[in-house]
């Protein structure tokens, strides 16, 4: 029987998990105000939140000065693109540590997960040679190679976590009724998993379409994601506000479209398995 939950102590939770949303949710919504703003009236102290001149000036200078859509079509690629591959590599790994762990399965997932622990600054100047012997530089493809390592031990954790909470005995039964080892994993497995795959296909995406480091180090203007456009606004002359907020509200507006209408896909995924 489920446990009653008076009313009070439900409006008590109701009211903390708004606090915390809006909370969380200030820094994208000051954004996108500040993006309306003249630069005078982004930079005034005290702040004015609503009571301003509204203006879209700062959004046609940035049309204006840079092409959005490359930029967009640069992140799409690279994201979907280290995703893929990504899928493409941690699928099978983490089926064979789930299903068929060997002595060292363990210690290989822990190796795994501490390069995550390295600072990336820390290999950046090889993987920058490397990448300019290679021809790579700024390039969608190098780009792709760098975030699908950089995501890689993630994907795979999170997968194996997944998998883990499916009954060996059904891939047994599919054995025995001679499914081949490429037919197990696809027509069993996959459909099975389909949640936690599809928030760690989010999760990814999120990952590689928020990351600057690489993006900023290993592009200039051919391969530049949505990243590079938002830095693009920082100059010696100093920061302006305004056109940086509308370059940012221009540049999470595709991933927070789309995680607002895969939101209930992310929540089922993040939560499989924690209810048996």
């Amino acid at each position: 029987m489920a446990r009653s939950v008076s009313t009070s102590r439900r409006i008590t939770f109701t009211v903390v998990a708004w606090v915390i949303a809006l909370i969380l949710f200030f820094p994208i919504l000051w954004t996108i105000i500040t993006s309306f703003k003249s630069e005078g009236d982004a930079i005034a102290f005290p702040p004015v939140f609503l009571n301003f001149h509204w203006t879209l000036d700062s959004y046609r200078e940035v049309q204006e000065r840079s092409d959005y859509l490359l930029h967009v079509w640069n992140s799409a690629a690279v994201s979907f693109g280290s995703t893929l591959i990504a899928l493409l590599i941690s699928i099978p790994a983490a089926w064979a540590m789930a299903f068929n762990p060997g002595k060292r399965t363990k210690d290989i997932l822990m190796w795994m997960l501490s390069t995550k622990m390295m600072p990336a600054v820390a290999v950046l100047v090889p993987f920058y040679l490397a990448f300019k012997n290679l021809g790579l530089l700024d390039t969608k493809l190098g780009l792709i190679i760098i975030l699908t390592m950089m995501n890689l031990p993630i994907i795979v954790w999170m997968l194996y976590s997944y998998f883990k909470e499916i009954p060996g005995e059904i891939l047994e039964a599919a054995r025995m009724d001679g499914a081949t080892l490429g037919k197990e994993i696809v027509y069993v497995l996959a459909p099975m998993a389909v949640p936690g795959i599809a928030s760690t296909v989010l999760l990814n995406i999120i990952l590689s379409w928020n990351e600057a480091f690489w993006t900023l180090n290993l592009s200039a203007s051919q391969a530049a994601p949505l990243s590079t456009f938002i830095a693009s606004y920082s100059s010696p002359e100093g920061l302006f506000w305004a056109k940086l907020s509308a370059a940012s509200t221009l540049a999470i507006a595709p991933i927070l479209v789309m995680g607002w209408f895969s939101q209930k896909q992310l929540v089922r995924g993040l939560t499989f398995g924690a209810v048996k």
